[in-house]
């Protein structure tokens, strides 16, 4: 008779199970005060972020070999997997461990990829961070690229190869979503970011009906791609993704654009690269283009300026509305008095969009009132301006001055830095909330004063 194979501890049995469904990110498995990670990920996680590998105890008959950091440094270490493509679930706890009779339940309450953070923490605040799919149908290979942080979504469709690989330049997506079955091009096999995806994902017609209902239409004709099956099966690939690893609704991505490479002058990869339109090799920003031009005061803008720089116009009318533009802002007081009010402004394209996607913090709220307590002034600087492009803008400023004024007696300033420090909401909007809050901090005065009360009520 032969003994039996020596069993997994249950605490082992709960990761692999939870490991199997992310089989290709990093496991943050919560343990108390610390984010464990075991077996082959531990290895990798000791190697990329220079963290202590040990073997503690034993599961199955053998050393588990471990890495660890403490959950309130996480982000730090997020933001570096995230930049070397990395994916990762984070296991939280979600039973009270002092009051579970056995095991403690824990499940994956957040998946960090490179192409769907929203964190502040985690982004480069002058650069998009791109998610990026591409979808072969055909004879055409359709691009879709979503800007989580921003809302942007965009479609297009190229005929070869080495279009897509210059269009791929552009973009520099973060992350790059290929079906399971594409044979890839060689110069995109080896790219950081990387994610294979099932190839039903891709399939035109269940594309389609992913857009459909994320954008609550009947059909694609306002966004000029009802016809363009390729760009479909990528946008629909895309947001199948976003929808499986952000666990929530997207109500920002309201609506999609298609890129027509006709309106542009078209750069090859080559080109890009030769013109250091935002790269230096180097690594050193000031010694491009980007560098020399960026005198933008909004992380908004400094983005938009790469935009443009990589996808310059062949429309002479825009260009020129452009210009026009350019030449009435020549008055320096209006300029410096626009600068000085857009300082105050602050990311509210990334802000608006952890509010939709429900992971704002504290901070972003305060921000926000900020920007909404200035656009009165920018609309009143704008308003003797002659141009038709300013005048455009101007028209889209919509003051909310109820909005703004909610914030400013709803959030203390300056507030926390996280929810779970407390202490957001400010004193005397929530008349109950005071009440709680002195019967926390005075608890002694309160019993005393009731004891006093039921005295004097009871002789």
């Amino acid at each position: 008779m032969t003994d039996k194979a020596p069993q997994h501890t249950p605490l082992m049995q709960q990761y692999l199970r939870i490991k199997a469904e992310h089989p290709e990110r990093l496991v943050f498995f919560r343990m108390g005060d610390f984010y464990e990670l075991f077996y082959d990920d531990a290895r990798k996680a000791a190697r990329l972020l220079d963290i202590t590998l040990t073997a503690r105890g034993e599961s199955a008959g053998a050393p588990i070999p471990m890495a660890g950091l403490p959950y309130h440094a996480a982000e730090g270490y997020l933001a570096r997997l995230v930049k070397l493509g990395e994916s990762v679930a984070i296991c939280e706890q979600i039973g009270d461990p002092a009051a579970a009779k056995g095991l403690v339940e824990r499940r994956v309450v957040r998946i960090v990829t490179p192409g769907t953070v929203t964190e502040e923490a985690l982004l480069d605040d002058r650069q998009d961070n791109l998610l990026v799919a591409v979808a072969p149908v055909g004879e055409q290979i359709g691009l879709a690229a979503l800007d989580l942080a921003g809302g942007r979504f965009t479609v297009q469709q190229v005929e070869d190869a080495e279009a897509l690989l210059g269009e791929l330049e552009r973009l520099n997506p973060a992350e790059l979503l290929v079906s399971e079955d594409w044979p890839l091009p060689a110069a995109l096999a080896s790219r950081r970011g990387l994610t294979r995806r099932p190839a039903w994902h891709f399939e035109p017609e269940s594309a389609r009906h992913q857009l459909l209902r994320q954008f609550g239409v009947r059909d694609l004709n306002a966004y000029g791609c009802e016809s363009l099956p390729a760009a479909i099966a990528a946008a629909g690939g895309l947001l199948q993704y976003v929808r499986d690893t952000q666990q929530a609704a997207l109500p920002h991505v309201q609506g999609m654009r298609l890129e027509r490479r006709e309106e542009v002058i078209i750069l090859d990869a080559a080109s890009r690269r030769n013109l250091e339109l935002d790269f230096h090799p180097s690594g050193r920003v000031e010694f491009t283009l980007f560098g020399v031009l960026d005198r933008t005061v909004t992380a908004m803008g400094g983005r938009l300026l790469r935009r443009w720089l990589h996808r310059p116009l062949r429309d002479r009318v825009e260009l020129t509305a452009r210009h026009d533009a350019i030449e009435r802002l020549d008055d320096q007081a209006i300029y410096r008095d626009l600068r000085d009010d857009l300082r105050s402004v602050g990311d509210i394209e990334r802000i608006v969009a952890r509010i939709a996607l429900k992971s704002a913090r504290p901070r972003d709220l305060t921000t926000l009132r900020l920007a909404l307590e200035t656009l009165p002034a920018l609309q009143s600087r704008l308003a003797d301006l002659e141009s038709a492009l300013l005048q455009e803008l101007r028209a889209t400023l919509r003051p909310q001055p109820e909005l703004a004024d909610l914030l400013r007696r709803a959030i203390i300033d300056p507030p926390p830095t996280l929810i779970r420090d407390g202490g957001v909401i400010a004193e005397g909007y929530d008349a109950e909330l005071d009440e709680l809050r002195q019967l926390s901090q005075n608890h002694d005065r309160f019993l005393l004063d009731l004891e006093q009360r039921e005295r004097e009520r009871t002789g």
